[in-house]
């Protein structure tokens, strides 16, 4: 259990930095170093030290450390065994205690103080509180320096406290000193470019809670007035200082315009976690003001924002993101009963736009045919070419899942031929992602499946490198993980697999929780297709549990297509046929038909890994399913796959037939012949003789 941690400031020199393990190491805690670029520290790059306890000090390291503390001074025998037992080895107890102790006149208010502390059992917190507090009250004039400090934060730079304290250097600069010598604060570097730094958490709460409710107000005012007029920079580049200065301070106009701005800025950077909470703050804050056109304006502005955080936090069709389209959907109306409608009229499309991909993620036929058409027909009513870049790259991923690929390529050509390179890219905040790159991830998929597979890497190999040029995370996450898709298809699996884990890093550090999930599937996917069976079975079993709970249902029969393969090789037949059952189950409700050749296929080669080999179940899987879909759908590699598996089937028993139902479609190829099928085609074509 972790039940301390401290700030050990920057060290000068190695010789300290060893000084100081020697000190500490002899109290089992564990230092972790990071390095923190504060918007007040002027020692940016250099370490921070965390010192976190890992359990309660024993008996010997409290009497070590009280050694420490207490150094040349004398501690009655009996105070310091009183010390050792009411300090129940909190290590911070022990050293707030110990001070507080030696603070006292004499041994008789030693003694005070050390009745005044509860034993162990009642409320520890509460008497470190009353220890500390006690502390400070004896400061004086530094209490108001602590209080402002405090205020500004767990730490804060000497710039700043001077521009908000107004006192005289020498004042000031002895008041800090003097929170120094007691023990409450540490200092970086020499003041003007000092940084100062609570000695812990509960120290700068305890400081903070000693101002009135009114004096609290007006010193976050007075803050925040000093970044706006001194620190314009900080104020520009950091807004959520601001916001909460503004919140603290109850100047709530000024805290939304903060935390919404702070909300923008961190979705365009991707950081969504955080711009989820910072939206949250500032549309919680706007419901406290009164309506007005223009704060109506703002809520419909921050909503849409919010819902393209949580999209990716918790997933398109999760309730907490269904329930903010609903609410945007709602502002849009009130908005529009009062004869107000939008000033950006992308805003609709962006509420459309996330009203929509929930029915596609849950793949929702009828749901997500009626949506695009809708948006579609308005995009080009009102010659919005963003909105119609948006329109045919979601109409042609609709196509493409249901297994009509040229007509899907052919809203992916058309996505991608009016896209603006100047005025789209700042759309992907939006829309979720960058709409080209997402046009190319797919079309490279298209693609492959229509028997292009060196024109699939070209697709997919501009998607990714587009993703990276524009530099907005969520782009990238994105074509990582669905142009993966096309280098499993083409057996590149080394470079997807790179992609992958790329990807789940990236989503894991963003919070993306939909994309690391749908990454992760993938990867077991990789494993499949590799051999890795088992290991296929763990990763794919878990990360689809995963997927699932965010709502999400799309892919799935592909998904499972591996699932099955990985199943089947471990000799678990039952497993793999549940796999293919629910897969086609899928398909028959959600009509997401683009894998159904392969999962008819997979079924095929189930049948022929049986203990009791079944060839005309097999065959009727090759032939009279999976050959026969590809051949509508005119997935050229889909059928290539399905007729390497028929001519398998048949070289045993002729020849001649086995080449005629793999020779034909072998021949419509005139590109990718060093991708795993077409190599496997040619091989066994070799082998018959052909």
């Amino acid at each position: 259990m972790i039940l301390e941690d401290a700030h050990w400031t920057d060290p000068t020199s190695l010789e300290a930095f060893s000084r100081t393990i020697d000190q500490i190491g002899k109290f089992r805690v564990l230092l972790i170093v990071t390095f923190r670029p504060e918007f007040n520290a002027p020692w940016i790059g250099r370490p921070q030290v965390t010192l976190i306890t890992i359990n309660r000090l024993a008996p010997h390291d409290i009497d070590a450390m009280i050694d420490r503390v207490v150094g040349n001074r004398l501690l009655a025998a009996s105070s310091r065994e009183e010390i050792i037992e009411r300090t129940d080895g909190i290590p911070l107890f022990v050293e707030e205690m110990t001070k507080a102790v030696l603070e006292a006149d004499d041994e008789e208010a030693q003694k005070r103080t050390i009745a005044a502390v509860p034993e162990p059992a009642l409320a520890v917190p509460a008497s470190l509180h009353a220890s500390l507090m006690a502390r400070l009250d004896r400061l004086g004039p530094a209490m108001l320096t602590a209080q402002t400090g405090a205020a500004i934060g767990r730490e804060f730079s000497y710039a700043l406290l001077a521009a908000v304290i107004q006192e005289p250097e020498a004042v000031l600069t002895g008041s800090l000193d003097r929170l120094i010598q007691a023990g409450l604060l540490f200092r970086q570097g020499v003041p003007p470019h000092a940084t100062y730094f609570f000695k812990h958490a509960l120290v700068r709460d305890v400081a903070y809670g000693t101002l009135l409710r009114e004096s609290r107000r007006a010193l976050h005012a007075r803050i925040a007035e000093v970044f706006e007029s001194r620190f314009a920079e900080i104020a520009e580049n950091q807004p959520e200082v601001l916001a909460r200065h503004y919140t603290e301070a109850g100047l709530i106009e000024e805290a939304v315009r903060q935390w919404g701005k702070a909300g923008q800025r961190s979705l365009e950077r991707s950081a969504l976690i955080e711009a989820a909470g910072q939206l949250k703050r500032a549309l919680s804050q706007i419901a406290s003001l009164p309506a007005s056109p223009t704060l109506r304006r703002e809520e419909i502005r921050l909503q849409v924002a919010l819902i393209n955080a949580l999209v990716h936090v918790n997933g398109f069709a999760s309730a907490e993101t269904k329930a903010a389209v609903e609410r945007a959907r709602l502002l849009i109306e009130q908005a529009e009963a009062y004869g107000e409608p939008p000033e950006d009229p992308l805003v609709l499309f962006s509420v459309m736009y996330a009203a929509m991909v929930p029915s596609f993620v849950t793949f929702d036929f009828d749901a997500v045919r009626e949506a695009v058409a809708q948006f579609l027909a308005l995009a080009e009513k009102q010659g919005q070419t963003g909105a119609l870049t948006i329109a045919h790259r979601v109409a042609g991923i609709r196509l493409l899942c249901t297994g009509d690929l040229r007509q899907g390529r052919a809203h992916f050509d058309r996505a991608i031929a009016i896209y603006d390179p100047v005025a789209h890219p700042p759309l992907a905040t939006r829309f979720g992602q960058d709409s080209r790159v997402a046009a190319l991830s797919y079309r490279a998929i298209a693609l492959w499946m229509l028997g292009y597979p060196d024109a699939a890497i070209t697709d997919a190999n501009k998607a990714l490198f587009d993703a990276r040029e524009i530099g907005h995370a969520a782009t990238l996450i994105y074509a990582l993980s669905i142009t993966s898709f096309s280098h499993l298809l083409c057996g590149n699996y080394a470079t997807a697999n790179a992609q992958l884990g790329e990807a789940v890093a990236l989503a894991e550090e963003k919070g993306a929780l939909f994309w690391k999930t749908t990454a992760t599937v993938l990867s077991g996917c990789v494993s499949a297709a590799t051999g890795n069976a088992s290991d296929a079975v763990d990763i794919i079993s878990s990360a689809v549990t995963a997927f699932r709970s965010t709502g999400a249902t799309v892919w799935m029969p592909s998904y499972l297509s591996y699932l099955a393969r990985a199943y089947a090789e471990l000799g678990r037949f039952e497993e793999a046929w549940r796999c293919t059952d629910e897969a086609m189950a899928i398909i028959g409700t959600s009509k997401e038909t683009w894998f159904e050749s392969e999962i008819n296929r997979v079924a095929g080669e189930i049948a022929l890994r049986l203990p009791h080999r079944d060839p005309e179940k097999a065959e009727g899987y090759f032939f009279k399913r999976a050959l026969t879909v590809a051949r509508i759908q005119q997935a050229k590699s889909l059928e290539l796959r399905a007729a390497i598996s028929m001519a398998r089937l048949l070289r045993d028993r002729d020849r001649r037939h086995a080449v005629r139902t793999l020779l034909p479609v072998y021949k419509c190829f005139s590109e990718g012949f060093d991708t795993v099928d077409l190599k496997n085609a040619k091989a066994l074509l070799g082998e018959l003789g052909a």
